[in-house]
């Protein structure tokens, strides 16, 4: 199994580009069960997630093809089949997306229960109420769920929470049902939006999309598209993170400043100097060690549960003490046992970790038990006196495209060892 080694100790300098939005690419693949007609990607990272989406859909019959630059066309002309795998499904929350477009495009879908991440529970029942509301019969049969309807019908569907799969399931669903669908309590997050974009490039009509009601006309079929995601803001937000714990100056391309409020204020909190144009972003430290910061994670426009481990690794190296409340997911702190491996000193208190920043960590072989905290550990190391040494690994690649080729492009000592 692959792990990877981090030689502390470097301030982080120069600029890296940022791949596109895993988790608007991976919504926007599975539009592609929307229409027989062709459609293409651009800006595709090549990560795990990806190609596991793509052999999922390679498997329900979708052609699918590369072009340059990790360019994806697919054309969905005849599908072979209304199932979607347990052996793919368990390792991706996110096949998930494929129920409402297969169930809207042929009346039926057999997905089975997803897997992913261990970071707590994120049921699908939000789902299953929403394509409910629209007429569908829905029962679930040996691990897999099972949904049936003529057609779909508009209905008015209301959200208990701000589910952001829940929201892309819904509205993709709805693109092709009879009458209007007004999702409530709609998730915001830009990759909603990017995906609601991507729709409306195919035909469908859209409104209200980025605000918590969104409102869609649906249509008897959908064109093809031919559309490049937004750049992937917890990426960005991850390397500028880093530049902060290292005390470097970084510029990040490809990148929306307007999708990271919440992130780049506390990082100006945090003592960075910040400056944005229209495609990048800079920090730049000065050498300063970073002061904590309190963090409550919230749906977007709140803090992204997503950040969370960064920052807390952050606070791990900073002057004065931080106090992290995760209100997303309930078991996202796995992560702080790790750093304390390497001399953190932090309190886990219910929903909340309350961490004192120390001058100094020293490098120890840790454990990656999810994306984002991988990712922590891998910053962590770039400060720690010593050699870090992250094992399994698979879990970064599901989220982060080359992390340690773009690391040692900013000048960290960073490589990839053999399992």
């Amino acid at each position: 199994m692959a792990r990877i080694q981090i030689t502390g100790g470097r301030p982080l300098e120069g600029t890296v580009a940022i791949s596109g939005a895993k988790n608007a690419v991976l919504p926007m693949l599975m539009a592609s069960l929307l229409t027989e007609k062709p459609c293409g990607l651009s800006g595709v990272p090549h990560l795990k997630d990806v190609t596991t989406s793509m052999e999922l859909l390679a498997q329900m019959g979708v052609e699918i093809s590369l072009g340059e630059h990790f360019r994806v066309e697919m054309e969905a002309r005849e599908l072979a089949g209304d199932t979607a795998p347990y052996d793919l499904v368990k390792t991706m929350r996110a096949s998930i997306l494929v129920l409402g477009p297969l169930l809207a495009r042929q009346g039926v879908a057999r997905v089975s229960l997803p897997g992913g991440c261990a970071i707590g529970a994120r049921p699908v029942d939000l789902h299953l109420k929403g394509l409910k509301a629209m007429g569908a019969d829905i029962h679930v049969d040996s691990g897999y769920i099972v949904a049936r309807a003529e057609r779909l019908r508009g209905a008015r569907v209301v959200l208990d929470t701000a589910t952001v799969t829940g929201t892309e399931n819904i509205m993709m669903a709805a693109t092709l049902a009879d009458g209007t669908t007004v999702i409530e309590n709609a998730a915001q997050e830009p990759e909603v939006a990017d995906l609601a974009e991507c729709l409306i490039s195919m035909g469908a009509s859209i409104s209200g999309h980025g605000t918590n009601t969104i409102t869609i006309e649906g249509r008897e079929r959908l064109g093809g598209y031919d559309y490049t995601v937004l750049p992937d803001r917890i990426e960005a937000g991850t390397f500028l993170v880093a530049a902060a714990m290292t005390g470097g100056h970084v510029r990040v391309v490809n990148a929306r400043s307007d999708t990271l409020d919440a992130v780049l204020g506390k990082l100006e909190e945090a003592g960075a100097k910040i400056e944005t144009g229209p495609d990048w972003i800079e920090l730049d430290m000065a050498g300063r060690r970073p002061r904590a910061v309190d963090i409550t994670t919230a749906p977007y426009p709140g803090f992204p549960t997503d950040m969370q481990a960064q920052f807390t690794a952050l606070n791990a190296i900073a002057e004065g003490t931080g106090v992290v409340r995760e209100t997303v997911f309930e078991n996202r702190f796995m992560h702080v046992q790790e750093l304390q491996r390497l001399g953190a000193d932090m309190r886990l208190e219910g929903n909340a970790v309350v961490i004192r920043g120390v001058e100094e960590l020293t490098g120890a072989p840790l454990m990656a038990t999810d994306l984002r905290a991988s990712a922590c550990l891998v910053l962590a190391g770039l400060v720690a006196a010593g050699d870090t040494v992250v094992d399994r690994v698979y879990h970064i690649d599901r989220g982060y495209e080359n992390i340690e080729e773009k690391l040692r492009q900013l000048g960290a000592r960073i490589q990839r060892l053999a399992g």
